[in-house]
């Protein structure tokens, strides 16, 4: 399997959960790069199970002089960048009447600002022709409890994938953006008591069309063909990789 047999890739959160997802996948069809994070703990032991291909680099995407350092340092190791995966976000959880201004700054840094200069700041840096995949999720077309502020930046996202295609068309960069559903991810442990894990799994599996909730391997390898040339005639496009959740869900 060598589909990305020597492209270089930069991933953002790509040292757990989806992100992991997406680098071991990548790893597998012949990538190499650097998986970001600001765990330092969980970025060693993911660089450690992808192998001397990957490096990882302690970093805050929300921080401009970190992404800045990023892209220098991943040059400098590898030269040109041909994939980004703009991959990190998170933040509060909660509804307009409990959310405030410290919770709608997080959530917009993290899922907004962080996506458009992670992309910004890579410019200088990647190859013309390069692919750059963007994450949004499918709460960006559902109004789903408690996620209205995330729900609200993955929508910018989506639409970010768009525009920046539109902005690079002279550069033939392609802009994509894949969109889970509820993906099995360590996410449920910041939320959900460890002993009632398993338990919110199997009924989130029971809402899902497809009888399965999703696996980061689902994210990566549809991130595999986004990075790849099987998807060249692509760009400002949304995958739904959610089970059927958006359009088939009651």
């Amino acid at each position: 399997m060598s589909r990305l047999k020597n492209k270089v890739a930069v991933i953002t959160g790509g040292n757990s959960g989806i992100g992991f997802g997406i680098a071991r996948e990548f790893k597998n069809e012949g990538a190499k790069g650097v998986i970001v994070g600001r765990n330092q703990e969980t970025l060693d032991s993911s660089v450690a199970q992808l192998g001397d291909n990957f490096i990882a680099i302690n970093a805050d995407v929300t921080n401009l002089a970190d992404l800045e350092r990023v892209f220098k340092e991943t040059s400098e190791k590898f030269g040109k960048i041909d994939v980004i995966v703009a991959n990190a976000g998170g933040g509060a959880v909660g509804t307009v009447a409990t959310l405030g201004e410290a919770d709608f700054d997080k959530t917009i840094d993290l899922n907004v600002k962080s996506v458009y200069f992670t992309v910004n700041k890579a410019l200088p840096y990647i190859n013309d022709g390069a692919s750059i995949i963007l994450i949004g999720s499918n709460a960006a077309h559902r109004a789903y409890p408690n996620f209205t502020l995330y729900g609200a930046a993955k929508a910018a996202v989506i639409f970010f994938a768009k525009a920046f295609s539109s902005d690079l068309l002279d550069r033939k960069i392609r802009v994509n953006v894949i969109t889970p559903g509820t993906t099995d991810t360590p996410a449920f442990e910041k939320f959900v008591p460890l002993e009632q894990i398993e338990a919110i799994k199997n009924h989130f599996a029971s809402e899902m069309p497809i009888g399965r909730i999703g696996q980061p391997s689902d994210i990566g390898k549809t991130a595999v063909f986004l990075a790849s040339d099987d998807s060249s005639f692509m760009l400002g496009a949304e995958l739904l990789v959610d089970g059927g959740m958006t359009y088939l869900s009651k």
